[in-house]
């Protein structure tokens, strides 16, 4: 029987695949058909997965450069690039280090570049790069303070843009994914530790609820796939209405 599954024959490799939204994408993908590998620094995690994987640290360029030749190398091609890896931190502009500012910028958005980048060289007319911002890029976020994510993120939009038309000639498109607040362990986290900061997100919230990270996936792999062909340059909001009525 034919594989009519809408990924097929197609090669992903997803940053940051090992562990929540990054996961959730990693399996969606697959689920579509992708032969899917994972590049984390977690190894033993993203094994669990039952992707290929390749250890990665986003914020090294030879890391990088390695990744995406040891990919080609063993899968022929890359069709799908998913720049996910991404971290943060809670702190007051105020009290904000440089070497915290220096990390998160690093691997967020320096990250990002240097993937798609060194994947960027590899592919051929039809593949996609999906990268994930956050609402975090488009509102200021509260009660929580992170300077460095929001700039960091609205930094892969702009990288997003530009790219997606940059490369369009090329037939390689590019787009962004922006998040919610994500039902994910760090905010559960949260929720344990600080209720009171859980519910306040989920108070501005419109659907009143946070977001799966399935559905996150799912709008992905949307993008991903030829049937968002003519889909460049351009960033999904999926916040659950948030930055609607912010």
């Amino acid at each position: 029987m034919t594989d009519t599954r809408p990924l097929t024959g197609k090669v992903a490799f997803v940053t940051g695949g090992a562990q929540g939204i990054g996961a959730a994408i990693s399996t969606r993908l697959a689920g579509d058909g992708a032969t899917v590998v994972i590049g984390d620094l977690d190894i033993d995690r993203a094994h669990g997965i039952g992707a290929d994987v390749v250890p990665l640290d986003v914020s090294d360029p030879a890391s990088v450069t390695s990744a995406a030749r040891t990919t080609v190398e063993r899968h022929g091609h890359v069709d799908i690039l998913v720049n996910n890896a991404g971290i943060s931190n809670d702190v007051p502009t105020l009290d904000h280090s440089d070497e915290a500012w220096q990390r998160i910028i690093g691997v967020n958005l320096t990250g990002a570049f240097l993937a798609s980048r060194e994947f960027g060289r590899r592919m051929d007319p039809g593949a996609g790069i999906v990268n994930i911002s956050s609402i975090a890029a488009l509102t200021a976020g509260r009660p929580e303070r992170h300077v460095a994510y929001d700039v960091s993120k609205a930094g892969v939009i702009a990288l997003t843009r530009t790219l997606g038309v940059e490369w369009a000639p090329r037939g390689i498109r590019v787009n962004a994914v922006a998040p919610g607040y994500t039902n994910t362990q760090i905010l559960r986290d949260v929720g344990s530790s600080n209720p009171e900061v859980l519910d306040a997100w989920r108070a501005q919230v419109p659907q009143g609820r946070l977001i799966e990270p399935a559905e996150i996936a799912s709008v992905v792999a949307f993008l991903a796939s030829d049937a968002a062909s003519a889909i460049t340059g351009q960033v999904i909001v999926a916040d659950a209405g948030y930055t609607g009525s912010a």
